[in-house]
């Protein structure tokens, strides 16, 4: 009897173990689903990797960008499944460079669609009046694209701009964004080193 009891008492031990096993590789399937589902339809991190938006975004930035705002995407082939918004003149938007789908940038909307964009000696003009581009930074180190246009931004397009208005390469060299390769808009600063002042900063 004693005997029996003892390979009574191991195969519930091992069974016991098992169980506990399972329940852990259950977790953590469960864990890295959630993750990426997460990843793919609510909230994404990025790291500004140079200073285009600088001073509302500064090299090193690590940011949370709301991919939920505008709708559900399907992932891998970007299109809208369920539409929500559509991005809004002053947003921070991270998107898909147009020129190179490998990479992605982030810029300020400034033109929506239907708009007539021009620039004249570096003021930008929208449907013929003068934007008050509060956000835009000027330096002595000017790009030779101090005038444009003018231009429409085409039904499905985004007209984007860096802050850092002589260090940005973007709709006024490659064209506007198309909307569906817009990800998110970006939502706030969780890590700033050496700058942590900046930690939990709004981007706006």
């Amino acid at each position: 009897m004693d005997t029996e009891a003892k390979k009574g008492k191991r195969k519930t031990g091992e069974r016991h173990k098992k169980s506990v096993l399972r329940e852990y590789l259950e977790a953590a399937i469960i864990a890295i689903l959630l993750a990426l589902f997460i990843r793919a339809f609510v909230i994404q991190a990025y790291k500004i990797p140079s200073g285009s938006m600088e001073p509302t975004l500064l090299v090193g930035d690590h940011i949370l960008v709301n991919k939920f705002i505008y709708g559900i995407k399907a992932p891998f082939i970007n299109k809208t499944i369920i539409p929500l918004g559509k991005p809004k003149r002053g947003d921070i938007i991270v998107f898909i460079y147009p020129v190179d789908r490998k990479k992605d940038y982030i810029k300020r909307v400034i033109g929506l669609p239907g708009d007539q964009i021009e620039i004249k000696n570096k003021k930008i003009f929208i449907n013929g009046k003068l934007f008050d581009g509060r956000f835009g930074v000027y330096s002595n180190g000017a790009r030779e694209n101090s005038n444009l246009g003018p231009i429409v931004v085409p039904d499905n397009g985004l007209f984007v701009m860096g802050d850092n208005r002589d260090h940005s390469y973007d709709s006024r060299y490659w064209g506007c964004v198309p909307s569906e390769l817009v990800k998110g808009k970006a939502m706030i600063i969780y890590w700033s080193w050496p700058h942590w002042r900046r930690f939990g900063h709004l981007i706006r």
